[in-house]
């Protein structure tokens, strides 16, 4: 079982394990707090891959609040299209930037309080932002994180809001920025939600594997 005597060998590990995969989508617009926030936004309950799609053909018509304001609702639906919910995010989106504008200046802001006040943001985007461009302290929980950490026997919670608190109470603080990269890789890529590859897993001896009914 995954314990906070043997974390520290888990983090090294996956550290080294992610290097031969691609990072998130979200990761590759890091640089910047807004095309964090609104790649964030659109990868909900959407792929990797169709994310990333969306997100290129969107930034190119719009970086900024104000540029994505003067789009029409109909041209950023056709730029972000086919991800999934792709009229109502297109909303949203211009709803967000007009947030931002009317309450921030037009910048995002880097304290997750704030960030939870704007509709449309929840916890994981919140985070996201916070901990991806803004490097403060966060624990991004998303569904790998969720499972994962379950899977281990690390947590033993039920929704993915119970463990960020979970999380935030019992993982050591250095470890918070780096574990949303970390799970959602591993977890796209080897520790799947059905019928995981144990048997290429390097973790495997410390694993509970909760939940687990079936795995290669």
């Amino acid at each position: 079982m995954v314990t906070n005597r043997n974390i520290d060998h888990v983090i090294r590990t996956l550290k080294r394990l992610i290097k031969q995969w691609e990072e998130p989508v979200v990761g590759h617009y890091k640089k910047d707090p807004f095309t964090t926030l609104i790649g964030c936004l659109l990868s909900l309950r959407t792929q990797d891959a169709t994310t990333h799609g969306a997100c290129q053909r969107l930034f190119r018509l719009a970086r900024t609040p104000q540029a994505m304001l003067r789009l029409p609702t109909r041209v950023i639906e056709r730029a972000i299209y086919p991800v999934g919910f792709y009229r109502t995010k297109a909303r949203r989106l211009k709803e967000v930037c007009q947030a931002l504008l009317d309450r921030y200046s037009g910048k995002v802001p880097d304290d997750l309080d704030e960030l939870l006040s704007i509709n449309g943001v929840g916890r994981k985007t919140a985070n996201l932002v916070v901990t991806l461009a803004y490097h403060k302290p966060g624990i991004c929980v998303d569904t790998h994180v969720h499972r994962i950490t379950n899977r281990w026997g690390y947590v033993r919670t039920k929704t993915p809001e119970q463990t960020e608190f979970a999380l935030r109470k019992k993982l050591p603080p250095r470890h918070w920025l780096i574990l949303n990269d970390l799970l959602v890789t591993f977890g796209q890529n080897l520790c799947h939600p059905t019928s995981p590859w144990c048997s290429r897993c390097p973790l495997a001896s410390v694993c509970k594997r909760v939940g687990v009914k079936r795995f290669r």
